[in-house]
């Protein structure tokens, strides 16, 4: 496995946007844009509705990347991270809460209200667990 970097580390803890793709079997990969969290284990985290695409592509097959790149007015660069995923309901609000204030102006009551109601619906959290890391920097 390649791991992850310290350069790595550093920018995935920026408020980036990462493209999440499932293992879809015979049918062409769908990227979804996710926000995203490094964990403290270096496993990535995001939250999604538990009857999504990306949900019930995982529970026919677990394997999964995400590809998290700089904003196009810096330099190119990227991170992908592929691997295996485990998809539970524990931690899901909370991290939903941190993400959201990480991504938004929580200030801002339109998006507290987004928050809100994001809290008040059924949410799992995806745990992808890093077997691959490559990267690119230019």
């Amino acid at each position: 496995m390649d791991a992850l970097t310290a350069e790595d580390v550093a920018f995935l803890a920026r408020p980036l946007h990462g493209f999440f793709t499932a293992a879809a079997g015979p049918q062409p990969p769908q990227p979804r844009p996710v926000w995203f969290e490094l964990a403290v284990d270096r496993t990535l985290q995001f939250f999604t509705a538990p009857d999504s695409l990306k949900v019930r592509r995982l529970r026919r097959d677990p394997r999964a990347s995400l590809v998290v790149a700089a904003p196009a007015d810096e330099h190119e660069r990227w991170v992908s991270v592929a691997g295996h995923t485990r998809i539970g309901a524990d931690g899901a609000h909370e991290l939903a809460s941190r993400l959201a204030a990480r991504y938004w102006d929580l200030d801002d009551p339109v998006r507290a209200d987004e928050l809100a109601a994001i809290l008040a619906t059924d949410q799992v959290r995806v745990v992808l667990h890093a077997e691959t890391v490559r990267r690119f920097a230019f």
